[in-house]
């Protein structure tokens, strides 16, 4: 059992986040919180944030920095759209191991470093219903 906390997340894949960018902040009023290059993935995330800050959730525009990065990848394979959906969790590497001992089939093995300084892992989708689940722990 991975104990969520909440939803931490939602990832969205696209061709360029200064095109959507407008979308999210002035038709849907989500308050932007900057843009971030993640080498190790090679691709680069915006946040938006929706509602409190204690009760809110977060929209990742996530575009590729390379043809090569796996969303790259997703968006010539799914085209533009939902990616995945980012659970809170304490104890990341405990929540791995329990997954790992349920059987689902894992992405990451061990957690790793991602947007915001946070550590993340994600499940394969297989063992997910078909949704790209990410786990993350803050610093």
């Amino acid at each position: 059992m991975i104990e969520a906390k909440g939803i931490h997340h939602i990832g969205i894949a696209v061709t360029s986040i200064a095109e959507q960018r407008p979308f999210y902040e002035n038709v849907l009023g989500g308050t932007f919180e900057g843009i971030e290059d993640v080498p190790g993935q090679k691709v680069r995330v915006a946040f938006f944030r929706f509602g409190s800050n204690s009760e809110g959730v977060r929209v990742e525009l996530l575009e590729p920095m390379s043809q090569d990065s796996p969303i790259a990848k997703h968006l010539a394979k799914r085209g533009p759209g939902l990616h995945h959906v980012a659970y809170l969790v304490d104890r990341i590497d405990e929540r791995l191991e329990a997954l790992r001992r349920e059987g689902l089939p894992l992405i990451d093995e061990k957690p790793r470093p991602g947007a915001h300084h946070n550590m993340i892992a994600f499940v394969n989708p297989k063992g997910t219903h078909g949704v790209l689940t990410e786990l993350c722990q803050p610093r």
